[in-house]
């Protein structure tokens, strides 16, 4: 009896896992994106005006993933052109982040409000800090 017991709630405890396998990708992303991000490129990443490039859609995203990278920790001064629009307001870094964080804020923004960039890792990330 107590093993029949044992395997059912064995058995209950995987499909539940399974079940909710893939529903939380880029959660904790999301978290640290409302975070550290949402005030000036907003919920759905469409940015303010010329003031603040958006995040959704942005070429910017795919073509500059290094600068990308180092804006997030050190922030970003000077014109930029996102999508054939120039900005040049100063975005402020998150020193405080770390690489694992930088990754889970840009993964969730790569797979966010339609966009279609390639997943970053730890690896790359170091890569481009120390570069």
């Amino acid at each position: 009896m107590l093993r029949s017991l044992l395997a059912f709630f064995t058995l209950l405890t995987t499909l539940l896992l399974l079940a909710s396998c893939g529903k939380t990708a880029h959660l904790q992303g999301k978290a640290l994106y409302v975070t550290h991000c949402n005030n000036c490129h907003l919920e759905e990443g469409q940015g303010i005006r010329q003031l603040i490039p958006p995040l959704a859609g942005a070429d910017y995203l795919r073509d500059h993933p290094v600068e990308v990278v180092r804006g997030i920790r050190h922030g970003m001064q000077g014109p930029m052109v996102v999508n054939g629009v120039t900005y040049n307001h100063e975005m402020p870094g998150n020193i405080e982040l770390t690489e694992f964080q930088i990754v889970n804020i840009l993964n969730y923004v790569h797979t966010s409000w339609g966009n279609d960039v390639p997943l970053v890792t730890v690896e790359q990330v170091r890569g481009y800090l120390a570069e």
